[in-house]
């Protein structure tokens, strides 16, 4: 499989010419999931999920379909209808050829006055891991976990931590549109010297080959 970073959160997987994308949401390129088959979008925040991206998707490809929680769901459905599907933790399901097991079911705590809001994890064929907002260990070996590095609910001793019990092969950083540049060595350092596994960073638009 081939990793694409794309802004923010945003990711794209593409496997024997078919394209799964993960949260195209307001801080990715515009046309982040054009061309996809299949999109999965992990919570309602607008960094994840808008609407003017999947319509772009949807509209370019009459085949593809939308994996979300029903918080979601329920926004869009009636948008694209028979062509949103509402997932949970513990689901399974194919989408466009990718196995995907859905795992977590909130939103990291960003203030203790601050409502949590449903948010899904997505393994990808048994090797690529999104967690969406949260700090979800998926209970099962993965190759490649897609770290949210930087967020106003997070700290970097608990992303350190979460590397650390996740234990992937490699840790790729994702969730870092508000890190700024003079900051990037330093998390970079600090995951890298103390996560106990490969850890990388890719920019938007580059790639990386991922294991089945």
């Amino acid at each position: 499989m081939k990793l694409i970073k794309k802004g923010h959160a945003c990711v794209r997987i593409e496997q024997d010419g078919r394209t799964l994308v993960i949260d195209p949401g307001g801080f990715s390129e515009g046309d982040a999931a054009v061309g996809a088959d299949a999109i999965l979008v992990t919570h309602e925040h607008p960094d994840h999920f808008d609407e003017g991206r999947l319509r772009a998707a949807m509209e370019a490809n009459p085949g593809a379909q939308i994996w979300t929680p029903r918080s979601v769901a329920e926004k869009i459905s009636t948008t694209f209808p028979g062509r949103v599907h509402t997932v949970g933790e513990g689901d399974t399901f194919d989408a466009a050829g990718f196995e995907v097991e859905v795992h977590g079911q909130l939103h990291a705590v960003i203030h203790p006055d601050i409502p949590r809001i449903a948010n899904c994890g997505y393994v990808v064929d048994g090797s690529v891991f999104h967690p969406g907002d949260a700090l979800t260990v998926p209970g099962r070996d993965v190759d490649t976990l897609l770290l949210p590095v930087h967020a106003p609910w997070s700290k970097v001793s608990e992303v350190i931590d979460y590397v650390r019990e996740v234990a992937p092969r490699r840790a790729l950083d994702v969730h870092d549109g508000l890190l700024a540049d003079q900051a990037r060595p330093i998390y970079d350092r600090m995951i890298g010297d103390l996560g106990g596994v490969e850890h990388g960073r890719l920019a938007p638009g580059e790639s990386v080959g991922v294991a089945r």
